[in-house]
């Protein structure tokens, strides 16, 4: 009698360790999800506060390209007027002379 009581005893003990065993691998399992959960979402902002970095980065460098064309473009635009300005004035200048010169063909009638 006393040694299935102690069998009976052993088994109950043996269920309880095995009982504490799966709650222990559930608790463990829960942990390791919760944490894996918290590093996605650390990897999640890293990767967001990234892409904003890169995003200032390229506004800044496109901004910067930007004053840089309009530089250029004005700089070409003063020379292209400084080129056609003195073209103006040598045109307007024979137009000038051959509106206040009298022409050949009056000359004539005189």
């Amino acid at each position: 009698m006393e040694l299935i009581r102690k069998i009976k005893q052993t088994e109950a003990q043996a269920q309880e360790i095995i009982e504490k065993a799966k709650a222990d691998a559930a608790k463990l399992a829960e942990k390791a999800q919760q944490h894996r959960r918290q590093l996605l979402e650390q990897a999640g902002q890293y990767r967001k506060k990234q892409i904003e970095a890169a995003v200032a980065e390229a506004k800044s460098q496109a901004q910067a390209e930007v004053q840089k064309l309009k530089a250029e473009a004005e700089k070409q635009r003063r020379h292209l007027r400084q080129k056609t300005a003195d073209k103006i004035e040598t045109a307007a200048a024979k137009v000038m002379d051959y509106i206040t010169k009298p022409s050949a063909e009056a000359k004539k009638a005189q």
